[in-house]
């Protein structure tokens, strides 16, 4: 791509003030007591307080070079592939924090505006490219190598050019930000009607016509069969649904792995209509229920899953219902019991829990009355959740705008960024070229004294010359 009047292009490692540092894990030291150091999660969020921050110990000769300054561009070296590359521009106060070792401290020389910078690094492409050269093992989160970071190529515009693109850019993405919150907190505000809608439609107080049961009353209620490596083969293989595949009204068929159940399939064989339940779970997930509604067909179910099957006038829709009230009520993380995060409802436990039971007739029209609720919460979050996207996208397009020159107008009278560029690059070999230098020593005139010789003794306080290699 052929680049705008007056731009210039190089690597980033051209355009480094020092080299790239990783921080430092200083929770694992001791030390000074009471230096803040950033989360990482601060990157992610893109703006520095004290609640991004943590307060540990560390050895101050090992952090004394990991003080941020405003300025710094701070970028996620390791994370997971949607986060990896992450980058924010440091605006704490001075020598107010240090930052964990999952960081890369970006500090950018006089070509570029750290605030430039800092935008270009979070542009799209440059995203793409941190994400196709991380490295890592199977099951590890990818790291990125310096040489990777140094290696991005930027394009690089006039000084009073980048100034331009910045203000332009800050108000254009200012707007697209207030946007993305607007949407973000309808999408909030479409959840908490969804779960209004839960908690309203399954009444504390029943109606007289209706029957305040239990779950153990309105039907059976009984545990999956438990998983043995001695059951991944045999000769009645037959798929089964376990934890991971029930989510709340949701079956997801795409991981379903197979069991032996010679002699005792029948037993743990799915019937449309059954609702499972998870019972080991997250505390706040613990019995999360699903409707199985015939797929996938010849399935069973494992012990972390219960089945509740309903008695003829229960309808398998109203038992969902309820069952995601009392999920949404917390009333299952109530009635569970908890092993470290895990938390178990079992059989007993479950059968125990009330259970409201309107009229059939009453169950039909509540049940066609949720779905149209539901249906219409369903398309609203569709309908926000392309919004969104399409404002990510654009946020992509106008960054593409600004490191194009079509974003805001070019000035001929600027100093080209080239002659910057070869100014540093001289003054960079210049430097290298005096470190390399090999040390003169003067050549000793006729009337200097003689050398001193090995048995010469030397005044205490002689003073031994430093010279910079």
């Amino acid at each position: 791509m052929e680049l705008p009047s007056g731009w210039a292009a190089a690597e980033l490692g051209e355009l480094l003030r020092e080299p790239l540092r990783n921080g430092h894990s200083a929770s694992r030291a001791k030390g000074c007591d009471g230096i803040r150091t950033l989360k990482l999660t601060a990157v992610t969020l893109d703006y520095f307080t004290e609640e991004n921050t943590k307060v540990t110990s560390a050895d101050p000769l090992r952090v004394k070079d990991l003080w941020l300054e405003p300025g710094d561009i701070l970028v996620q070296r390791s994370n997971t592939p949607e986060l990896i590359g992450t980058s924010a521009l440091y605006n704490g106060p001075r020598n107010w924090a240090i930052y964990p070792d999952l960081l890369v401290r970006v500090r950018v020389n006089s070509c570029l505006t750290p605030n430039f910078a800092a935008l270009m690094l979070r542009s799209r492409k440059v995203r793409d490219y941190l994400k196709a050269n991380a490295k890592g093992l199977v099951g590890s989160m990818p790291k990125i190598d310096h040489s990777a970071i140094a290696g991005i190529r930027l394009p690089v515009p006039p000084k009073a050019e980048q100034h331009r693109i910045v203000a332009a850019l800050e108000g254009h993405l200012s707007h697209l930000d207030m946007a993305a919150l607007a949407l973000e907190s309808a999408r909030l505000k479409v959840i908490a009607f969804r779960k209004s809608t839960l908690l309203s439609f399954v009444p504390e107080r029943v109606p007289e016509s209706w029957e305040m049961s239990t779950v153990g009353e309105a039907g059976t209620v009984e545990l999956g069969r438990q998983r043995h490596p001695d059951r991944h083969h045999g000769t009645d293989m037959h798929p089964y649904l376990r934890v991971a595949n029930v989510f709340e009204d949701r079956i997801d068929t795409s991981d379903v792995m197979e069991m032996d159940f010679s002699g005792i399939f029948e037993r743990y064989r799915l019937q449309p209509g059954d609702v499972l339940l998870n019972e080991g779970q997250s505390p706040h997930l613990v019995g999360r229920p699903a409707l199985y509604r015939g797929t996938p067909p010849n399935v069973a179910f494992t012990n972390s899953l219960l089945r509740f099957r309903s008695r003829p006038d229960v309808l398998p829709e109203w038992a969902l219902i309820v069952f995601r009230h009392h999920l949404h009520a917390r009333r299952f993380m109530r009635e569970a019991h908890s092993s470290t995060s895990i938390a178990h409802l079992s059989a007993q436990r479950l059968r125990s829990v009330e259970f409201p039971i309107p009229p059939v007739e009453d169950q039909k029209r509540l049940i066609a009355a949720f779905r149209k609720l539901v249906r219409d919460a369903d398309a609203m979050d569709r309908t926000l959740e392309r919004t969104i996207a399409q404002a990510k996208r654009l946020r992509s397009l106008v960054l593409d705008q600004a490191f194009s020159a079509q974003l805001v107008p070019q000035d001929p009278a600027e100093e080209p960024a080239s002659v910057l560029l070869d100014r540093i690059r001289a003054a960079r070999e210049s430097q290298g070229r005096s470190k390399a230098r090999p040390i003169q020593r003067p050549r000793l005139q006729a009337s200097a004294p003689p050398p001193l010789s090995a048995a010469t003794s030397l005044p205490v306080n002689a003073v031994q010359l430093e010279f910079e290699l």
